[in-house]
């Protein structure tokens, strides 16, 4: 799957350094979900859980070509967004376990996860919410003066909402910095493509808007990067928004409770043979940047991090029942 373009290309080329730290972050997204869908059949994570499987590329590639000072609003499947800003694997942990040592302080689930103080605003539950809230975040850095550009991720569903288009119509008129990156993964929970969109494409949407978009293969890292690499100068030059479509697909159930049996297997099948992981693996193994002993040293390094970061969340203590007024409100900054 090629990519298609409408803004100039960001010109930029990575390092081999960029390209293994970009799998890096790739397999340790994966790594983390594994250990925490384990978890939650042990029945030790509280509530639904969610994953990321095949959307790895997307949440890497997008949130590499972000400046420092930029601000970012994943959703629930975007977990690598979260870690790369910052959030370390400990507190990740943590929030999933409902810990003291967790972002909500154990007083959410493990989807509403943010922190201010990195650029890290909390998923909101209805996807589309996240648009308008990127539009007002990016309307108050250009009214502070503040050269920075806010990205946000939503699924295909989230653009048949209403919240969605008041959104980007907003960030279209006044032309705010904002990179709206919409994951394609051919289902609305439930819901296919052809029950979602007449549109023959999602960004064909953004024509109606009048703004720049761009579809590429949410499965190639690079080509994400690519893509959000020159929404971001589009943004920061003052031009306005873009829409990029990463076409993808969902390969595991909505949520660990969702057996997905609707979606066709041949499908899957398809999709398996094109795990972001494994193609960004090929590739960097065949331009020689991924050589044994490096890709030895990454996932011993992985494995480690993860050993550690949920033996530090299980000795975080639960929060105490008489606390659970505090934080809540706004007293308590960054929760």
């Amino acid at each position: 799957m090629g990519a298609t373009r409408t803004t100039p290309a960001a010109g930029e080329i990575l390092s081999p350094h960029d390209l293994l730290q970009m799998l890096y972050y790739m397999r340790l997204q994966r790594a983390v979900e594994d250990r925490a869908v384990k978890l939650y059949y042990q029945g030790r994570i509280p509530g639904a859980y969610f994953t990321g499987w095949g959307h790895e590329a997307i949440a890497v590639g997008a949130t590499y070509a972000l400046g420092p000072q930029d601000l970012v609003a994943p959703m629930h499947r975007d977990l690598a967004a979260y870690i790369m800003r910052g959030i370390s694997v400990r507190r990740v942990f943590a929030q999933f376990l409902d810990r003291e040592g967790g972002l909500t302080r154990g007083r959410d689930g493990n989807i509403h996860m943010g922190d201010p103080r990195l650029g890290i605003f909390p998923f909101i539950s209805h996807m589309a919410a996240s648009v308008p809230v990127a539009a007002g975040m990016a309307l108050a850095c250009r009214q502070r003066g503040e050269a920075r550009v806010v990205l946000t991720f939503f699924g295909d569903g989230a653009t048949s909402t209403g919240a969605w288009h008041e959104g980007v119509n907003f960030a279209a008129v006044f032309r705010l910095p904002v990179v709206l990156v919409l994951e394609n993964n051919q289902y609305a929970y439930s819901t296919p493509l052809d029950h979602q969109t007449a549109c023959r494409a999602f960004v064909d949407k953004a024509v109606g808007y009048g703004i720049a978009g761009v579809a590429v293969d949410g499965n190639d890292v690079l080509a994400v990067y690519e893509a959000a690499r020159g929404a971001v100068a589009h943004a920061r030059e003052g031009h306005g928004p873009t829409l990029i479509e990463c076409r993808t697909m969902r390969v595991r159930g909505h949520s660990e409770a969702d057996k997905f049996s609707y979606v066709p297997k041949a499908l899957l099948d398809e999709w398996a043979a094109r795990d972001p992981i494994a193609l960004f693996e090929r590739r960097l193994q065949s331009e020689g940047h991924l050589t044994p002993d490096a890709d030895r040293a990454m996932q011993e390094g992985i494995a480690a991090e993860i050993e550690e970061g949920l033996a530090w969340a299980e000795a975080s203590p639960e929060p105490a029942p008489e606390s659970v007024t505090e934080g809540v409100f706004a007293e308590d900054e960054g929760t």
